[in-house]
């Protein structure tokens, strides 16, 4: 079995792959290494490997692992939400994330923008999560939403919009996803048009379909299969 450098480092090589065939350079592309019901021990060696991204589903979770690893090892990755945020959670992220990928409406955003003052360091990087698939089960906004969205939450100091995020409909072919993918760049194009200069990410592509999410102009990619291996309990 491959250690989760070696995985590291096979990601990283099909990350380059897939950016050259789209003429695009490595360096424009930074890996969310998803370490959800991962143990802090595995998220450790992942760090001393090079994760310089974490991202985590559910924010008492993220919490016990960082108790658990101390700030000396913690520290040295930066840590992303990319699971859905529940109002009554905004309290904890102050400290605990360096980014929200999942930010989804205006009473979630004015509840981060208290907390985040209310602790000091602001702003807090947030992406907006755009449902592009409209399924009624999932998170996000509606992508016709987004630009009002996105134009009410910029005027909150303490949050600054550095992109977009999506989660393509589940249980498709690699190719299905990429649609979705150009819908989400397509949006991010409008939004800068509109002067919204701050929004340069696009967080796109999982284990399953990251290569084409860089064919399509991903900045960051969310891979947790592909480096930890299968989730414990599967």
């Amino acid at each position: 079995m491959a250690s989760i450098r070696e995985n590291l480092e096979s990601v990283r090589e099909r990350i380059a792959a897939a950016a050259h065939r789209a003429g695009r350079g490595p360096e424009e592309i930074r890996l969310v290494a998803v370490s959800k019901t991962q143990s802090p021990e595995r998220m450790a060696e992942a760090i001393e490997a090079g994760a310089g991204i974490l991202g985590e589903n559910r924010v008492q979770e993220a919490r016990d692992k960082r108790e658990a690893m101390g700030p000396v090892v913690a520290d040295r990755a930066q840590w992303h939400l990319i699971g859905t945020l529940q109002r009554n959670k905004a309290r904890t992220v102050p400290g605990l994330f360096n980014v929200v990928e999942t930010l989804d409406s205006l009473p979630l955003a004015k509840e981060l923008a208290r907390r985040m003052r209310a602790f000091g360091e602001i702003p807090l990087g947030v992406f907006l999560q755009v449902n592009t698939g409209e399924e009624s089960q999932k998170g996000g906004v509606a992508p016709a939403e987004v630009l009002g969205l996105l134009e009410r939450v910029s005027r909150l100091e303490a949050l600054r919009v550095d992109g977009f995020m999506c989660i393509p409909p589940l249980g498709r072919g690699p190719e299905e996803s990429r649609p979705h993918f150009q819908l989400l760049r397509r949006l991010r194009g409008e939004a800068q048009l509109k002067g919204f200069s701050t929004v340069q990410e696009l967080s796109m592509g999982m284990s399953a379909d990251f290569e084409i999410a860089i064919e399509e102009g991903a900045t960051l990619v969310r891979i947790g299969t592909a480096i930890f291996g299968p989730r414990p309990g599967r």
